[in-house]
């Protein structure tokens, strides 16, 4: 394992403090969320990024890969049929690739969230048949799994090269 040095240190950013309201306090929180799993997978290096240094076989780009899909799921409604093979970056994938389609699906994302002004009302999704959840639902899910992601996350880093920090 990588000993930590003063070089690889991250300033811990501390959680946002968001407006009052229920919308700003999710949007708030989960952006937050966005950018620290970005900026934890922005710059890694090659190969081990797409190393899986656990048993299940988690990397770091695919998590990140794996969070894109999710939210263009969730707030876009594109249809994921495989979320196993989602976990995995395509080889021909370079982490600014990856980092970038991330970062455009999320500014897509919030478009969307934009024109959202009632939580209780459902996401707007082109897919046809599925019920789609509440806007409320989606932000509460969507910073509960880029929570869990960016957890796991700081640990791989951490075992790649001692990167430590939001």
């Amino acid at each position: 394992m990588p000993a930590t040095t003063r070089r690889n240190r991250r300033r811990d950013t501390p959680p946002p403090r968001t407006g009052s309201s229920e919308t700003e306090v999710l949007r708030g929180f989960l952006d937050y969320l966005r950018a620290s799993i970005a900026a934890k997978v922005d710059g890694a290096p090659e190969p081990h990024v797409r190393t899986a240094a656990v048993p299940s076989g988690t990397n770091l780009l695919g998590l990140l890969n794996h969070l894109t899909c999710v939210e263009r799921s969730i707030f876009l409604g594109e249809n994921v049929t495989d979320w196993q093979a989602t976990f995995q970056a395509a080889p021909a994938d370079s982490v600014a690739d990856v980092v970038a389609r991330y970062r455009e699906t999320v500014e897509r994302a919030n478009d969307v969230l934009d024109g959202c002004t009632d939580l209780a009302t459902p996401v707007p999704r082109p897919r046809p048949g599925r019920p789609a959840p509440s806007v409320r639902w989606a932000l509460t899910h969507m910073i509960e799994e880029t929570g869990r992601h960016a957890g796991h996350a700081d640990i791989l880093r951490e075992l790649i090269d001692g990167a430590t920090g939001r």
